[in-house]
Formats: C-alpha cells, sequence, structure tokens
C-alpha cells in the first residue's frame, strides 16, 4: 500500500469521524485540569502549609476557586480549534473564556488587595490602637475600583478593539477633573503626606498656629482637633503641610524650670539646706528626674533660686499632678522650717527728731 492511498484512507476517516478529535480534545483538556484542580493543588497545599509565608496559601485558594464553567470554556475553546466551526462561533467561545478569564483575574486581584490592606490595618492596630487606619482603607478601594478599569480595558484590548482612543479620553478627562478640583487633590495629596511622613497621629496634643488641641481624626481632605476649649477645630490637610505644627504627644519627657524667692532675713544656715530639701522632695515622686536647684542671685526682694526637673510623661495633666504635688511639698517643708516666701515689700523710714 503506497503513501497516497493511506492518506487517502486517513482522510476518509477523519471526515467521516469530524466529532471525534475535537472530542478527545475536549475530554483531554478538560481531564487534565480536574486533575490539576483535584490532585495537584492538594500536594501544592501540603507544600505551602511548611512555608511561613500567607502569599503562596491565598494564591491557591484563589485558583480553588476558578469555577468548573471556567474549565468547560476553556475545554470547549481547545476543542473547537480542532473541528471545522465557524468562524464566529469559534470567536464567541474564545470572547467568553477571556469575560471570564478577566473576571476572575479582577475578583482575585481585589481579595489580594483586601488581604494586604488587611494586615496593613491589623499590624498598625497592634502597635496603636486608636491608629486612624482610613486612608489605608480608602486606597484599597480605589485600588480596587481600579481594577475593574484595567479588566474592562484589557478585555477589550484581546477582542481586538482600539482601546488608544479610550486611553486618550480618559487622560483629557483625567486632566480635566484635576483642574477643576485641584484644591481637593491637594488636601487629598496632602493626607497621604501626612500619612507616610507621620507628623502627628490620632490621640497626638498639637499646637497648630495659636490653636491647643487633641487630634480626633485624619481625613482625606482635612484632620479634625478637639481644642482644649472644647469646640472642634476643622484644618485642611493642605494648611496642616505648610503651617508649624507642634507636637507635645512625642514628647519623651516634659522639662520644668521653676523659681522661688524667699526672704533676706532668712538666717545662712537655712538658705544652705533650701537645695537639698528641694532636690529630696523632688526625687520622692517615681515620674520625676531631678537635675538641679541653686541659690541664683540676690533679687530686688528676695533671695531667688532657680530649680530644674525632668517629668518623664508627655501627659499634660500628669505634668500638672506632679508640679502641684511638688510645690505643696516645698510649702509643707518650708513652713516646717520657718523660712518665709518672699513678696514684694517696701520699707519706708521716718527720720526722727535731730536726724
Amino acid at each position: 500500500m503506497d503513501l497516497i492511498a493511506v492518506t487517502d484512507i486517513v482522510g476518509e476517516y477523519t471526515q467521516s469521524n469530524s466529532f471525534l478529535m475535537p472530542l478527545i480534545a475536549f475530554l483531554a483538556t478538560i481531564s487534565a485540569l480536574m486533575f490539576f484542580k483535584r490532585h495537584l493543588m492538594r500536594y501544592l497545599k501540603k507544600i505551602a502549609k511548611k512555608t511561613k509565608s500567607d502569599l503562596d496559601d491565598l494564591l491557591l485558594n484563589l485558583v480553588e476557586r476558578i469555577p468548573l464553567s471556567f474549565y468547560v470554556l476553556a475545554s470547549l475553546f481547545v476543542a473547537l480549534k480542532f473541528a471545522q466551526a465557524p468562524k464566529f462561533i469559534e470567536d464567541t467561545v474564545g470572547y467568553a473564556v477571556i469575560l471570564v478569564a478577566t473576571y476572575y483575574a479582577v475578583l482575585a486581584s481585589q481579595i489580594i488587595i483586601d488581604q494586604f490592606s488587611k494586615k496593613i490595618v491589623d499590624s498598625r492596630r497592634a502597635e496603636d490602637p486608636k491608629d486612624d487606619v482610613s486612608l489605608i482603607k480608602l486606597i484599597a478601594k480605589i485600588l480596587k475600583y481600579s481594577m475593574w478599569i484595567v479588566g474592562v480595558l484589557l478585555f477589550l484590548a484581546n477582542i481586538d478593539v482600539d482601546i488608544s482612543a479610550i486611553l486618550a479620553g480618559m487622560g483629557v478627562g483625567g486632566i480635566a477633573i484635576a483642574l477643576a478640583a485641584q484644591n481637593v487633590l491637594g488636601d487629598v495629596f496632602a493626607a497621604f503626606s501626612i500619612y507616610f511622613d507621620k507628623p502627628y497621629k490620632v490621640g497626638d496634643f498639637i499646637l497648630v498656629s495659636e490653636d491647643w488641641g487633641e487630634v480626633i481624626k485624619i481625613g482625606i481632605k482635612t484632620t479634625r482637633i478637639k481644642t482644649l476649649r472644647g469646640e472642634e477645630l476643622v484644618v485642611s490637610n493642605r494648611e496642616m503641610t505648610t503651617t508649624r505644627v507642634h507636637n507635645f504627644g512625642r514628647m519623651p519627657h516634659r522639662r520644668v524650670d521653676f523659681a522661688l524667692g524667699i526672704t533676706y532675713q532668712t538666717p545662712v544656715e537655712k538658705v544652705k539646706k533650701i537645695p537639698e530639701m528641694i532636690k529630696s522632695i523632688i526625687e520622692l515622686n517615681n515620674l520625676v528626674r531631678f537635675d538641679r536647684a541653686h541659690f541664683k542671685k540676690f533679687g530686688d526682694f528676695s533671695l531667688e533660686f532657680e530649680i530644674v526637673y525632668y517629668i518623664d510623661s508627655p501627659d499634660y495633666n500628669k505634668y500638672m499632678d506632679t508640679q502641684q504635688a511638688i510645690n505643696l511639698a516645698i510649702m509643707e517643708a518650708f513652713e516646717k522650717e520657718g523660712i518665709k516666701f518672699a513678696y514684694p515689700t517696701q520699707t519706708i523710714y521716718i527720720p526722727g527728731k535731730g536726724e
């Protein structure tokens, strides 16, 4: 039997069994995909459990979520390559495969974004339960919505649609929106700057211009401060990044320096004891580090002392409570020793007769 005869027999067999090759291709493709999903995935999961990273577990879970309908469409697309089906049918099935693949790719990217944003939020909340994570959540939402735009553009590009005009239109529209909302965008970019640079955070006590208060919220457009008077002060984020901000919440300690004066009638021996008396009073407080206490100078109406110490807390209430306790203790000690505080006095001498 010559080669021409064999070719004729194969051609006749193929024509009479035109459905056979597509069917074999369909069954072979779907069998391979199902084998991967059921058996190979199980083996990969065992390996992933031994690793420290959560990324491989997440990716395997995403692959496992791919529905059976996608495998059927993919197998049908492969089978049509072996059949003499009309071109529009082959194109339709191909577009359906691309559409489903794009849809689940976008969903997978959103799950990944949610997972990573949750990890960032949890880590920041672990460091500081009061930390404002609204900006992280906003970025995650923007990225998730952006993935749908990217997905639509990719789908159109894969079905031979010219997307250059769409991209150009989006560019022009983006420029127009940016020009119209430049003040808002300025505050939004300032919010990103505040978030990454962290000049202050929720709970910090700050001074902005002439306003004192506690930061209660850092939003996308504004920062909200509860002032000492009790009202809520709303300041744009752009202004917060262009003005001086004194952050007392970042103080490792507070320095306290004060002066006191005693009368000139105080005996020298008692004057010598005063620095040591004040030192012992200050060192009784656990939050306080004594620095110095000195007889500084002879004032107009008093013997003046200068005292310096540090409070190891930025909290203003603790600062005032400690200062009050030390002041009261000094008053009690001076009263016990018979040392009198000086205040402005004036002595008038009236000359007698013969003077």
